[in-house]
């Protein structure tokens, strides 16, 4: 493609992007300022609609991008778009406020992904099936609430809220802590004997509530077996968009949004171990979600993808906007998670 029509397809997706309008020669030629007359644009509007690149709805005479001309925006044309200081200071102070509870931190998550893109989010995360146990942190919430944090080998976390009795210390805490890992750290669930059991109970049986609380979640956490979860934001986000003032199109949505499991498959199989990654309309195969696009991005864990947050949009997606959110949410969310689970 030459460089005029670059400049064209680009006016054309930016253009879309911007006012859902199918979009004519005339308003290139006072919009963009390429140097040429509104017959010329029409000419390379012509060819780039026998290329395939752009599409000519049959209501109007303006011109819309195509997946392919979608796709060639996004992997040529785009350009980075910072985010400005008050949007990284929203990320960044949010998750930090909310780095104490992994569920705040993942709810948080989506709530923000949507309402920075408009669009509805997606948050990810994986059981990756049992594993050896690998650490336990107590730590103290408020009076008379203890969360247990509970990190497989494997990358999963598990958390809970218990009850304490108020005559318990963070020092306490931290000696229960300390024995659990002592004690437990590199087994399966088949590897906690009984006689180990009896030791724990033996050199901390004044907690001995805590301890029951506590083993019982690490448990859980062994023999659970591989399953998904996702949380969404913003999933009415899309109804604002003038694409979805089409019923059928909003039944559809709202039918996608209702599979949990699909969207799990979505968002797994969309994000690679790193960077965002992007499918637009056709190109998500096995799905009849030709008018969407999902954006998707991992996060991880001490360098392991833990999970992955994505976007789901309609194809006339502020592409440029949800990728530096994305990339900048994914980054702090995976350090939050450090902090909250490893106390990094």
């Amino acid at each position: 493609m030459d460089e005029r029509k670059q400049k064209v397809l680009l006016a054309i997706v930016q253009d879309y992007i911007a006012t859902a309008e199918p979009v004519g020669s005339r308003t290139i030629a006072k919009k963009y300022g390429l140097g040429v007359s509104p017959a010329t644009i029409r000419n390379e509007m012509a060819d780039l609609e026998e290329m395939g690149y752009i599409e000519q709805p049959h209501t109007s005479s303006g011109r819309v991008p195509s997946v392919r001309g979608y796709r060639y925006y996004v992997d040529y044309l785009m350009k980075k778009q910072d985010l400005t200081r008050e949007e990284e200071d929203l990320i960044r102070s949010e998750l930090e406020t909310k780095a104490r509870d992994v569920g705040k931190v993942i709810q948080r998550t989506g709530q923000l992904l949507s309402q920075m893109t408009s669009y509805t989010a997606m948050v990810l995360t994986q059981q990756l099936g049992p594993g050896t146990f690998k650490h336990v942190q107590l730590v103290p919430m408020r009076l008379s609430q203890t969360m247990v944090i509970v990190v497989m080998d494997n990358g999963a976390v598990y958390h809970r809220m218990i009850e304490t009795p108020d005559s318990i210390l963070a020092s306490d805490l931290d000696t229960l802590s300390k024995v659990l890992n002592a004690k437990l750290q590199g087994l399966t669930m088949e590897s906690i004997k009984l006689t180990l059991l009896k030791e724990l109970y033996f050199e901390m049986g004044k907690h001995k509530h805590i301890l029951d609380l506590a083993l019982e979640l690490i448990q859980d956490s062994l023999a659970l077996k591989k399953e998904d979860k996702i949380y969404l934001g913003g999933v009415f986000n899309m109804l604002t968009q003038p694409e979805f003032h089409n019923v059928e199109k909003v039944k559809t949505m709202l039918s996608i949004l209702d599979q949990e499991k699909l969207l799990c498959e979505l968002l797994s199989g969309e994000s690679r171990d790193e960077g965002v990654t992007i499918r637009i309309g056709g190109e998500i195969k096995d799905y009849d979600i030709k008018d969407y696009s999902v954006v998707a991005a991992p996060y991880m864990l001490s360098g392991r993808k833990v999970g992955a947050v994505g976007v789901l949009g309609p194809t006339r997606m502020d592409y440029a906007k949800v990728i530096s959110v994305m990339d900048y949410l994914t980054k702090n969310l995976s350090r939050a998670l450090e902090r909250v689970i490893l106390g990094r």
